[in-house]
Protein backbone atom coordinates (compact mmCIF):
# COMPACT_ATOMS: atom_id res chain seq x y z
CA UNK A 1 0.00 0.00 0.00
CA UNK A 2 1.35 3.29 -0.74
CA UNK A 3 0.18 6.33 1.40
CA UNK A 4 1.55 10.01 0.39
CA UNK A 5 1.30 11.69 4.14
CA UNK A 6 3.29 14.48 3.15
CA UNK A 7 0.76 17.24 2.36
CA UNK A 8 2.25 19.63 3.92
CA UNK A 9 4.73 19.64 1.56
CA UNK A 10 2.72 19.81 -1.30
CA UNK A 11 -0.54 18.43 -2.71
CA UNK A 12 -1.53 16.54 -5.36
CA UNK A 13 -3.12 18.42 -8.35
CA UNK A 14 -6.66 18.14 -8.22
CA UNK A 15 -9.09 16.92 -11.77
CA UNK A 16 -10.70 20.14 -12.34
CA UNK A 17 -7.13 22.02 -11.31
CA UNK A 18 -5.65 20.24 -13.65
CA UNK A 19 -8.26 20.45 -16.48
CA UNK A 20 -8.28 24.25 -16.07
CA UNK A 21 -4.47 24.46 -16.84
CA UNK A 22 -4.61 21.85 -19.72
CA UNK A 23 -7.53 24.09 -21.48
CA UNK A 24 -6.02 27.63 -20.60
CA UNK A 25 -2.54 26.40 -21.57
CA UNK A 26 -4.37 25.75 -25.08
CA UNK A 27 -6.85 28.51 -25.63
CA UNK A 28 -5.30 31.49 -23.65
CA UNK A 29 -1.51 31.59 -24.43
CA UNK A 30 -1.42 35.64 -25.19
CA UNK A 31 0.11 38.12 -23.61
CA UNK A 32 -2.05 39.93 -21.04
CA UNK A 33 -0.41 42.87 -21.32
CA UNK A 34 -0.86 43.12 -25.48
CA UNK A 35 -3.22 45.48 -26.73
CA UNK A 36 -4.76 42.85 -29.34
CA UNK A 37 -7.80 40.42 -29.02
CA UNK A 38 -5.45 38.06 -27.92
CA UNK A 39 -3.78 39.33 -25.26
CA UNK A 40 -6.80 40.85 -24.22
CA UNK A 41 -8.19 37.32 -23.87
CA UNK A 42 -5.47 36.53 -21.81
CA UNK A 43 -6.28 40.06 -19.55
CA UNK A 44 -9.92 38.64 -19.33
CA UNK A 45 -8.80 35.54 -17.36
CA UNK A 46 -6.25 37.09 -15.92
CA UNK A 47 -9.12 39.94 -14.26
CA UNK A 48 -11.19 36.91 -13.67
CA UNK A 49 -8.76 35.03 -11.42
CA UNK A 50 -8.28 37.93 -9.31
CA UNK A 51 -11.77 38.97 -8.34
CA UNK A 52 -11.96 35.00 -7.55
CA UNK A 53 -8.93 34.68 -5.13
CA UNK A 54 -9.95 38.12 -3.77
CA UNK A 55 -13.30 36.77 -2.64
CA UNK A 56 -11.90 33.73 -1.41
CA UNK A 57 -9.90 35.80 1.26
CA UNK A 58 -12.28 38.64 1.62
CA UNK A 59 -10.05 40.84 -0.20
CA UNK A 60 -10.30 43.31 -2.96
CA UNK A 61 -9.15 42.67 -6.59
CA UNK A 62 -6.99 45.47 -6.79
CA UNK A 63 -5.47 44.44 -3.37
CA UNK A 64 -4.12 40.72 -4.96
CA UNK A 65 -0.98 40.43 -6.46
CA UNK A 66 0.11 37.15 -8.62
CA UNK A 67 4.04 35.66 -7.15
CA UNK A 68 5.92 32.75 -7.87
CA UNK A 69 4.49 31.27 -4.53
CA UNK A 70 4.50 31.51 -1.00
CA UNK A 71 8.57 32.67 -0.83
CA UNK A 72 8.20 35.42 -2.84
CA UNK A 73 4.94 36.67 -1.47
CA UNK A 74 6.63 37.05 2.34
CA UNK A 75 9.51 38.40 0.89
CA UNK A 76 7.97 41.01 -1.02
CA UNK A 77 5.57 41.70 1.57
CA UNK A 78 8.42 42.12 4.85
CA UNK A 79 10.68 43.98 2.48
CA UNK A 80 8.04 46.49 1.85
CA UNK A 81 6.78 47.02 5.75
CA UNK A 82 10.60 47.34 6.42
CA UNK A 83 11.57 50.26 3.61
CA UNK A 84 8.58 52.17 4.42
CA UNK A 85 8.85 51.75 8.10
CA UNK A 86 12.32 52.92 8.16
CA UNK A 87 11.08 56.27 6.03
CA UNK A 88 9.49 56.88 9.29
CA UNK A 89 12.06 56.19 11.66
CA UNK A 90 10.56 52.78 12.50
CA UNK A 91 12.87 49.50 12.41
CA UNK A 92 11.91 47.57 15.43
CA UNK A 93 10.31 44.08 13.82
CA UNK A 94 8.21 41.30 15.66
CA UNK A 95 8.02 38.31 14.58
CA UNK A 96 8.03 34.53 16.58
CA UNK A 97 11.07 31.68 16.37
CA UNK A 98 9.10 29.15 14.40
CA UNK A 99 8.48 31.35 11.21
CA UNK A 100 9.08 29.46 7.94
CA UNK A 101 12.23 30.20 6.86
CA UNK A 102 10.72 32.14 3.73
CA UNK A 103 10.06 34.72 6.29
CA UNK A 104 13.44 34.48 9.10
CA UNK A 105 15.81 34.53 6.18
CA UNK A 106 14.60 37.68 5.64
CA UNK A 107 14.25 38.90 8.29
CA UNK A 108 18.02 37.76 8.58
CA UNK A 109 19.00 40.06 5.85
CA UNK A 110 17.14 43.04 7.21
CA UNK A 111 19.04 42.56 10.64
CA UNK A 112 22.35 43.06 8.37
CA UNK A 113 20.83 46.47 6.68
CA UNK A 114 19.97 47.68 10.73
CA UNK A 115 16.78 46.34 11.45
CA UNK A 116 15.79 45.37 15.32
CA UNK A 117 14.12 41.80 15.60
CA UNK A 118 12.08 41.06 18.24
CA UNK A 119 11.79 36.74 17.88
CA UNK A 120 8.80 35.69 20.32
CA UNK A 121 9.28 32.82 22.43
CA UNK A 122 6.75 30.17 21.19
CA UNK A 123 4.97 28.23 24.08
CA UNK A 124 5.43 24.47 24.37
CA UNK A 125 1.53 23.96 22.90
CA UNK A 126 2.82 25.73 19.49
CA UNK A 127 1.13 29.34 19.97
CA UNK A 128 1.64 32.38 20.98
CA UNK A 129 -0.41 35.05 22.35
CA UNK A 130 -1.93 37.95 21.27
CA UNK A 131 -0.94 39.38 24.84
CA UNK A 132 3.10 38.97 23.93
CA UNK A 133 2.80 40.92 20.32
CA UNK A 134 0.77 43.80 22.14
CA UNK A 135 3.84 43.81 24.98
CA UNK A 136 6.39 43.80 22.18
CA UNK A 137 5.40 46.33 20.12
CA UNK A 138 7.02 49.80 20.75
CA UNK A 139 6.55 53.40 19.23
CA UNK A 140 9.20 52.53 16.46
CA UNK A 141 7.61 48.90 15.41
CA UNK A 142 7.82 48.80 11.69
CA UNK A 143 5.53 45.78 11.11
CA UNK A 144 4.47 41.97 13.05
CA UNK A 145 5.07 39.24 10.89
CA UNK A 146 2.89 35.92 12.63
CA UNK A 147 2.45 32.97 10.67
CA UNK A 148 -0.98 31.34 9.98
CA UNK A 149 -0.38 27.93 10.65
CA UNK A 150 2.85 26.35 11.14
CA UNK A 151 3.94 24.38 8.49
CA UNK A 152 5.98 21.83 10.27
CA UNK A 153 3.41 21.11 13.44
CA UNK A 154 -0.10 22.25 11.82
CA UNK A 155 -0.69 24.87 14.65
CA UNK A 156 -2.54 27.84 14.32
CA UNK A 157 -2.26 30.96 15.73
CA UNK A 158 -4.80 33.32 17.50
CA UNK A 159 -4.92 35.53 14.07
CA UNK A 160 -7.43 37.78 14.67
CA UNK A 161 -6.51 39.23 17.92
CA UNK A 162 -2.92 39.61 16.73
CA UNK A 163 -4.55 41.49 14.02
CA UNK A 164 -6.63 43.26 16.32
CA UNK A 165 -3.71 44.47 18.44
CA UNK A 166 -1.71 45.59 15.15
CA UNK A 167 -4.21 47.98 14.08
CA UNK A 168 -5.05 49.37 17.25
CA UNK A 169 -1.65 50.01 17.67
CA UNK A 170 -1.27 50.96 13.49
CA UNK A 171 1.40 48.85 12.97
CA UNK A 172 1.62 46.74 9.22
CA UNK A 173 0.44 42.97 10.17
CA UNK A 174 1.45 40.50 7.63
CA UNK A 175 0.84 36.46 8.06
CA UNK A 176 2.26 33.50 5.85
CA UNK A 177 -0.73 31.92 5.28
CA UNK A 178 0.62 29.19 3.13
CA UNK A 179 -0.33 25.98 4.97
CA UNK A 180 -3.95 27.67 6.22
CA UNK A 181 -5.64 28.53 2.90
CA UNK A 182 -7.78 26.33 1.52
CA UNK A 183 -8.13 24.13 4.91
CA UNK A 184 -9.45 26.60 7.54
CA UNK A 185 -11.83 29.61 6.96
CA UNK A 186 -9.08 33.17 6.09
CA UNK A 187 -10.43 36.46 5.85
CA UNK A 188 -8.33 39.15 5.57
CA UNK A 189 -11.04 41.57 6.66
CA UNK A 190 -12.22 40.05 9.71
CA UNK A 191 -8.40 39.24 10.71
CA UNK A 192 -7.27 42.30 10.41
CA UNK A 193 -4.46 41.09 7.84
CA UNK A 194 -2.50 43.80 6.54
CA UNK A 195 -0.16 41.53 4.20
CA UNK A 196 -0.46 37.86 3.44
CA UNK A 197 0.97 35.10 1.33
CA UNK A 198 -0.01 32.20 -0.33
CA UNK A 199 1.08 29.75 -2.18
CA UNK A 200 -1.50 27.39 -5.13
CA UNK A 201 0.45 24.01 -4.72
CA UNK A 202 -1.04 23.76 -0.44
CA UNK A 203 -4.44 23.09 -1.82
CA UNK A 204 -4.56 21.03 -5.03
CA UNK A 205 -3.31 23.72 -7.59
CA UNK A 206 0.02 24.26 -9.46
CA UNK A 207 3.25 24.93 -8.01
CA UNK A 208 4.97 27.83 -9.27
CA UNK A 209 2.21 30.75 -8.91
CA UNK A 210 1.16 32.12 -5.66
CA UNK A 211 -0.25 35.70 -4.04
CA UNK A 212 0.45 38.53 -1.96
CA UNK A 213 -2.31 40.08 -0.53
CA UNK A 214 -1.46 43.99 0.22
CA UNK A 215 -4.42 45.99 2.04
CA UNK A 216 -5.66 49.28 0.58
CA UNK A 217 -3.37 51.61 1.29
CA UNK A 218 -0.31 49.86 1.73
CA UNK A 219 3.10 50.62 -0.31
CA UNK A 220 5.09 47.72 -1.90
CA UNK A 221 8.54 47.61 -2.73
CA UNK A 222 9.46 45.76 -6.41
CA UNK A 223 11.83 42.96 -5.32
CA UNK A 224 11.70 41.72 -9.20
CA UNK A 225 12.02 44.52 -11.89
CA UNK A 226 11.51 44.70 -15.71
CA UNK A 227 7.97 45.54 -16.70
CA UNK A 228 4.48 47.49 -15.29
CA UNK A 229 2.72 44.03 -14.43
CA UNK A 230 0.87 43.72 -11.62
CA UNK A 231 0.24 47.42 -11.52
CA UNK A 232 4.36 47.71 -11.63
CA UNK A 233 4.65 45.86 -8.31
CA UNK A 234 6.05 42.57 -9.97
CA UNK A 235 7.68 42.56 -13.44
CA UNK A 236 7.50 39.81 -15.53
CA UNK A 237 4.50 37.80 -17.86
CA UNK A 238 1.55 36.24 -15.90
CA UNK A 239 1.13 32.64 -15.86
CA UNK A 240 -2.39 32.56 -16.77
CA UNK A 241 -2.53 29.28 -17.05
CA UNK A 242 -1.30 28.37 -13.65
CA UNK A 243 -3.10 31.70 -12.38
CA UNK A 244 -6.26 30.41 -13.69
CA UNK A 245 -5.84 26.53 -11.97
CA UNK A 246 -5.05 28.29 -8.69
CA UNK A 247 -8.18 30.37 -8.45
CA UNK A 248 -10.26 26.91 -9.83
CA UNK A 249 -8.09 24.95 -6.99
CA UNK A 250 -8.69 27.61 -4.12
CA UNK A 251 -12.86 27.74 -5.40
CA UNK A 252 -12.94 24.35 -4.89
CA UNK A 253 -11.11 23.73 -1.86
CA UNK A 254 -13.49 26.42 0.12
CA UNK A 255 -16.53 24.78 -1.60
CA UNK A 256 -15.47 21.64 0.04
CA UNK A 257 -13.87 22.89 2.70
CA UNK A 258 -16.59 21.63 5.58
CA UNK A 259 -16.69 18.01 4.11
CA UNK A 260 -13.04 17.79 3.99
CA UNK A 261 -12.49 19.11 7.54
CA UNK A 262 -14.95 16.63 8.71
CA UNK A 263 -13.54 13.78 6.83
CA UNK A 264 -9.64 14.57 7.83
CA UNK A 265 -10.13 15.22 11.31
CA UNK A 266 -11.14 11.78 12.81
CA UNK A 267 -8.36 10.35 10.76
CA UNK A 268 -5.95 12.85 11.99
CA UNK A 269 -7.66 12.20 15.36
CA UNK A 270 -6.87 8.82 14.74
CA UNK A 271 -3.25 9.00 14.19
CA UNK A 272 -2.89 11.33 17.83
CA UNK A 273 -4.69 8.29 19.59
CA UNK A 274 -2.46 5.62 17.86
CA UNK A 275 0.81 7.25 17.96
CA UNK A 276 0.40 8.30 21.43
CA UNK A 277 0.70 5.11 22.65
CA UNK A 278 4.21 4.79 21.35
CA UNK A 279 5.99 4.71 25.07
CA UNK A 280 8.38 7.90 25.11
CA UNK A 281 6.81 9.44 22.73
CA UNK A 282 4.62 13.09 22.13
CA UNK A 283 2.59 15.07 20.16
CA UNK A 284 3.70 18.40 18.99
CA UNK A 285 1.76 21.44 19.14
CA UNK A 286 -1.92 22.14 20.95
CA UNK A 287 -4.00 19.07 20.69
CA UNK A 288 -7.22 21.10 18.61
CA UNK A 289 -6.06 24.18 17.58
CA UNK A 290 -4.29 23.40 14.39
CA UNK A 291 -5.06 22.40 10.67
CA UNK A 292 -7.41 19.58 10.03
CA UNK A 293 -4.27 17.25 8.49
CA UNK A 294 -1.64 18.06 10.14
CA UNK A 295 0.20 15.72 13.18
CA UNK A 296 4.07 15.55 14.01
CA UNK A 297 5.23 13.63 16.47
CA UNK A 298 8.42 12.99 18.19
CA UNK A 299 9.83 9.48 19.35
CA UNK A 300 13.13 9.14 21.77
CA UNK A 301 15.80 7.32 21.07
CA UNK A 302 15.46 7.53 17.22
CA UNK A 303 16.98 9.60 14.09
CA UNK A 304 14.59 11.02 12.23
CA UNK A 305 16.13 10.47 8.90
CA UNK A 306 16.47 6.90 9.21
CA UNK A 307 12.53 6.96 10.49
CA UNK A 308 12.10 8.47 7.33
CA UNK A 309 13.50 6.03 4.88
CA UNK A 310 12.27 2.77 6.98
CA UNK A 311 8.57 4.19 6.50
CA UNK A 312 9.37 5.47 2.66
CA UNK A 313 10.19 1.49 2.21
CA UNK A 314 6.83 0.22 3.79
CA UNK A 315 5.30 2.82 1.07
CA UNK A 316 4.30 5.66 3.61
CA UNK A 317 5.80 9.08 2.52
CA UNK A 318 6.30 11.55 5.15
CA UNK A 319 8.67 13.80 6.05
CA UNK A 320 10.27 15.00 9.45
CA UNK A 321 9.57 18.78 9.15
CA UNK A 322 9.65 21.58 6.78
CA UNK A 323 10.17 19.94 2.64
CA UNK A 324 12.32 23.28 2.40
CA UNK A 325 14.99 21.97 4.59
CA UNK A 326 14.90 18.60 4.26
CA UNK A 327 18.82 18.77 3.32
CA UNK A 328 19.71 20.18 6.55
CA UNK A 329 21.06 17.17 9.29
CA UNK A 330 20.20 19.99 12.28
CA UNK A 331 17.38 19.42 14.23
CA UNK A 332 14.19 21.70 13.40
CA UNK A 333 14.05 25.51 14.75
CA UNK A 334 10.24 24.98 15.07
CA UNK A 335 11.04 22.04 17.51
CA UNK A 336 13.46 23.70 19.69
CA UNK A 337 11.47 26.81 19.67
CA UNK A 338 8.66 24.99 21.30
CA UNK A 339 11.43 24.27 24.00
CA UNK A 340 12.95 20.11 22.68
CA UNK A 341 16.41 19.61 23.04
CA UNK A 342 18.09 18.29 20.15
CA UNK A 343 18.15 14.58 21.04
CA UNK A 344 14.23 14.56 21.27
CA UNK A 345 13.67 16.84 18.07
CA UNK A 346 16.26 14.69 15.98
CA UNK A 347 13.24 12.19 15.73
CA UNK A 348 10.59 13.76 14.91
CA UNK A 349 8.18 12.73 12.40
CA UNK A 350 5.55 14.71 10.33
CA UNK A 351 2.41 13.61 9.04
CA UNK A 352 0.31 15.86 6.66
CA UNK A 353 -2.91 13.97 5.37
CA UNK A 354 -6.03 15.80 2.89
CA UNK A 355 -9.21 14.44 1.61
CA UNK A 356 -7.54 12.01 -0.69
CA UNK A 357 -6.37 9.76 1.98
CA UNK A 358 -8.33 7.16 3.69
CA UNK A 359 -9.16 5.12 6.65
CA UNK A 360 -7.53 2.19 5.51
CA UNK A 361 -4.30 4.47 5.12
CA UNK A 362 -4.18 5.26 8.73
CA UNK A 363 -4.15 1.62 9.74
CA UNK A 364 -0.99 1.19 7.81
CA UNK A 365 0.23 4.05 9.22
CA UNK A 366 -0.36 3.12 12.83
CA UNK A 367 0.52 -0.44 12.04
CA UNK A 368 3.60 0.51 10.23
CA UNK A 369 4.80 3.53 12.64
CA UNK A 370 4.93 1.62 15.92
CA UNK A 371 7.14 -1.28 14.63
CA UNK A 372 9.70 0.88 12.63
CA UNK A 373 10.29 2.70 15.98
CA UNK A 374 10.65 -0.63 18.04
CA UNK A 375 13.16 -1.55 14.81
CA UNK A 376 14.96 1.45 15.64
CA UNK A 377 15.18 1.44 19.20
CA UNK A 378 16.32 -2.09 19.75
CA UNK A 379 19.22 -0.44 17.21
CA UNK A 380 20.20 2.44 19.07
CA UNK A 381 22.93 2.36 21.50
CA UNK A 382 21.09 5.87 22.90
CA UNK A 383 17.99 3.97 23.46
CA UNK A 384 19.75 1.49 25.25
CA UNK A 385 21.68 4.29 27.45
CA UNK A 386 17.89 5.47 27.83
CA UNK A 387 16.31 1.71 29.12
CA UNK A 388 19.03 0.84 31.31
CA UNK A 389 19.04 3.98 33.43
CA UNK A 390 22.37 5.38 32.35
CA UNK A 391 20.35 8.45 30.60
CA UNK A 392 17.18 9.99 31.93
CA UNK A 393 13.78 9.71 29.63
CA UNK A 394 12.87 13.27 28.60
CA UNK A 395 9.57 11.50 27.28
Amino acid sequence: MLVYADNAATTQMSRKALDVLFETSETVWGNPSSLHSVGQKAKEILEDARLRIAKAIGAEPKEIYFTSGGSEADNQALISAATFGARKGKKHIISTRFEHHAVLHTLQKLEKQGFEVEYLDVHRNGLVTADQVREAIRPDTALVSVMYANNEIGTVQPIREIGAVCRAAKVPFHSDAVQAIGHIPVDVVRDNIDLLALSAHKFHGPKGIGVLYARKGTLLVNVIEGGAQERGKRAGTENIPAIASMAAALEESLQNLEANRDRIIPMRDRLIEGLSKIPHSCLNGDRSSRVPGTVNFCFEGIEGESLLLLLDAQGIEASSGSACTSGSLDPSHVLLALGLPHDVAHGSLRLSIGEYNTPEEIDHILTVVPQVVEYLRNMSPVWEDLENGKRPHIL
